[in-house]
Parts: structure tokens; sequence; C-alpha cells
């Protein structure tokens, strides 16, 4: 099985909405999903969690630009996420669960779209990095039209490690939202040229002007 039993119908849930059961209770927002019993829930608030799947597979959904995203380490040891592009929100990784609308007309946004030679391989959504989708939902598309990929985990070693992310470079970029992380850093030589420059004194002498008699 290339894909897990529920996986899509998270993809197809409506998140955010107050929950039916703690109607009264603050924070009541429906998001989260469980991979266990998914056949029989649907979306739940953090009250439901307690009381009915503290000890399953429960997955948090969280919102960036009015858009469903997950966090990488929480799904991370459920499905394997190579090729999707990652993005870093509040200091954390995290992916979107959806396709999402493709910016349109001339101006800036279009420029900087047009300029980036990466493409999401379902939707053509422009990436700024070389990863082959734009969210797990283009993934599914992708497994289930031409099944040239998976979300099965593979066994991993030390040696298998390094090669485990498909198209996934060192930096993880974002395009119109969150915070921007490129994880380079300037090279030592770089950073001392840098360091002697602001601390190199001024040639000369100052002199004082001449007073007048």
């Amino acid at each position: 099985m290339l894909t897990p039993p529920w996986l899509e119908p998270m993809l197809k849930t409506k998140f955010f909405t107050h929950c039916a059961e703690h109607r009264e209770m603050p924070r009541n927002e429906c998001n989260m999903f469980c991979a266990d019993c998914f056949e029989h829930s649907s979306a739940f608030c953090i009250y439901c969690r307690t009381q009915k799947h503290s000890d399953h597979r429960v997955i948090q959904i969280r919102r960036s630009s009015y858009h469903e995203v997950v966090r990488v380490k929480e799904v991370e040891h459920l499905i394997d996420i190579k090729g999707v592009h990652t993005y870093v929100i509040n200091s954390a990784d995290v992916f979107f669960l959806n396709e999402r609308p493709q910016p349109r007309g001339v101006g800036a946004a279009a420029g900087k779209a047009a300029a980036s030679p990466f493409f999401c391989e379902v939707c053509s959504r422009s990436l700024l990095n070389d990863f082959r989708f734009c969210s797990i939902g283009c993934k599914l598309a992708r497994i289930k039209s031409n099944g040239d990929t998976t979300f099965v985990l593979q066994e991993r070693d030390g040696s298998s490690e390094s090669s485990r992310v498909e198209g996934e470079n060192t930096g993880k970029l974002t395009d119109d939202f969150g915070e921007c992380r490129d994880g380079s850093s300037a090279p030592n030589d770089t950073k001392s040229a840098s360091l002697r420059m602001r601390t190199r004194r001024r040639k000369g002498i100052p002199h004082r002007s001449p007073l007048s008699s």
C-alpha cells in the first residue's frame, strides 16, 4: 500500500469548526485528527482528545495564511513526506495539506513566480526550491495517477539517511508568508573580512585647524 488509509480522509476533513460537544469551553476549535479511529470520528478539539484519543496517533492541524499546515515532526514517524516542499514557520518545519490557489495576474507576485525554475509536478505551482510537490495533497494525487512515489516509510540506516528526502536542500524557504530561513551561513573568511572592515581604524592622523591670530 503506497498510501495510509487515514491520509485521504484527513485531507478532505473540514477543520477549525467549533466542537458541538464542548460548545461552552474556550479553545474548542476542531483542529485535530486521529489516524487510528478516522473511520468513526472526524476533526475534534483538545477536550475530545483528552477524553477519547489520549493513547491514539493524533495529528494537530495548524493554519498559515488561512491554509492548513502540519508540523513535520508530528507525522514523520507515520508517513514519508519526501519530495514535499517544507517551510519554516515559528521555528518549526511545516508543510501544506492541500493545493493552494495559484497567484494570478501581473505584478510582483507573478514576476517572482515566473522567475523560479521549480514547479509542483501536479498543480504547476511555483516553488522556491527543487521539491516535487507543493503539498501532500499533490503528492497523493501523483501516487493515484502514476504511482511513482510513496508515503510508506522505508528502512533507514546511517548510509541512506542523507538521500531520504528526494529533491530536498538544507534550506527551507517560504514564499508569501511566515518566517523565512535558508539555513546557510557565511564562510569564515567572509566573516573575518567583514569584521576587519568594521574594526579598521581611519587612515592618517587628524590635524586641528590653525588658530587665527
